[in-house]
């Protein structure tokens, strides 16, 4: 890689925030929002969670894209770049790590998702018998050859969008992909108010169940959850920034990605939870098989027009995943090629391949003869656990350490475009003690809870 080039941009900031929403949009805010929200009271981890969106998230956001845009380098060169020979680069260093593991397993998932979408149109999986579908759902993940080719065909799609870089793989892919998820959403919450279930299902994600705030859970749940849905403390959004014009304002862009990564979530939900309270005997607690195992029961109930509704939901959660993984892909594609000197498509065909490796043992993780355990957990769940729990609350933190206390005030300021005063100061200082405070909590009841 020539060092004198100059690096790679976003053509537009439409094409920026359409890049920065596809990987907030993904497998977090359709298939982990949904369970996440069933199993923690619906309206109750709804409101926390949109509270913790507003008062950590969006504070977290604008730190992560001021750091990309001043280091305008990869998420450990853009600490370094900023504050040279501090220890604030193991931020950076864990953001790496962590987009690597997370992307290592949602493969995997993605890769059921895909098999869904092939089993829906070649007609195996709308011909399975009432109350199979769980059965059909642990027989396709504890298999060795399904889970592995699903997930390494799935990994390929990221890694050829990546491949052709910046400008030609990530903004042209999410200028597609981001239009079509939200026809596709749109159409989908459309039917599903329609159903007998839609007032229940309203009610259980809008109407909350005051007792539920009294459990620490729900709010552990909430900030795991945002992060998770904002790619936050893993890099992925101080890469992005880093292709960013220095005309392009952060603080519009960054509530920009937060509205819509929010309402993406709760349309998400009204497409899923009207449908699950209009079929009896299925709960809204169902945990992560919801979209694998309950909804495909709802889909065999609806008659004729549930396999089309399944195809569109399931092409739907496959289109989200993959903008996500693109975005976690290029962290690591960013890393390599300015610490080994390499052009993108070697990085990327290297980093391709490690992450998609990793993954198999993972994709390995749920069943059958060749079953991976770490600490009594699947391979699978343990990286979920680990990156969910603390690597992902850890770099978040350090992210709003640096910018609060560890870089200078003023240079912040004047990287977002806000002032000394009012919304400016208010930022710092969210960054300063409110998101510390609420991150440092969430961790210790992830480690003593």
């Amino acid at each position: 890689m020539d060092l004198n080039k100059p690096r790679e941009r976003f053509t537009s900031r439409l094409g920026f925030i359409l890049a920065a929403v596809g990987s907030a949009v993904g497998l977090g805010n359709i298939w982990r929002f949904s369970y996440v929200a069933g199993e923690s009271g619906g309206a109750a981890f709804l409101l926390v969670y949109v509270l913790c969106i507003f008062l950590i998230g969006l504070p977290v956001l604008m730190a992560e894209f001021s750091i990309g845009r001043r280091g305008q380098s990869d998420v450990v060169g853009s600490f370094n770049n900023i504050a040279p020979g501090k220890p604030w680069v193991i931020g950076g260093i864990l953001g790496v790590l962590t987009s690597f593991l997370i992307l290592s397993f949602y493969g995997v998932i993605a890769g059921w998702v895909g098999h869904y979408i092939f089993a829906y149109l070649s007609g195996d999986a709308g011909s399975v018998a009432e109350g199979g579908y769980a059965d059909y759902f642990v027989n396709f993940i504890g298999g060795v050859g399904g889970p592995i080719f699903w997930q390494v065909l799935f990994m390929a799609f990221v890694i050829a969008i990546v491949f052709f870089g910046v400008k030609q793989g990530i903004e042209l892919s999410n200028k597609i992909f981001m239009p079509l998820l939200a026809i596709i959403l749109i159409f989908l919450a459309g039917f599903s108010l329609t159903l007998d279930g839609a007032g229940e299902g309203l009610a259980f994600l809008f109407t909350p169940d005051w007792n539920a705030f009294t459990d620490p859970s729900v709010y552990a749940s909430a900030v795991g959850q945002a992060f998770f849905t904002l790619s936050l403390g893993m890099g992925a959004m101080i890469t992005y920034s880093s292709y960013l014009s220095k005309n392009a304002k952060l603080t519009s862009a960054a509530g920009g990605v937060v509205t819509l990564d929010t309402l993406f979530a709760i349309i998400a939900g009204i497409v899923i939870f009207p449908a699950v309270f209009t079929f009896a005997n299925i709960e809204p607690d169902a945990g992560p098989g919801l979209i694998f195992i309950v909804l495909p029961e709802v889909f065999n109930q609806m008659g004729a027009g549930g396999t089309v509704f399944a195809i569109f939901f399931f092409f739907l959660v496959f289109i989200a995943a993959l903008s996500s993984a693109i975005s976690l892909l290029e962290v690591s594609v960013s890393y390599v090629m300015r610490q080994l000197n390499w052009h993108r498509r070697k990085a990327t065909l290297l980093a391709g391949l490690a992450v998609t490796l990793l993954g198999i043992p993972s994709a390995l993780s749920q069943g059958g003869p060749l079953t991976m355990q770490i600490a009594g957990l699947p391979f699978l769940d343990f990286i979920d656990m680990i990156t969910d729990q603390y690597t992902l609350p850890l770099g978040g933190l350090i992210v709003a350490l640096f910018v609060g206390w560890g870089w200078n005030k003023v240079d912040a300021l004047k990287e977002t475009g806000l002032t000394d005063s009012g919304i400016g100061i208010l930022w710092i200082w969210m960054l300063r003690i409110v998101a510390p405070l609420g991150i440092i909590w969430i961790l210790f009841q992830n480690i003593f809870g």
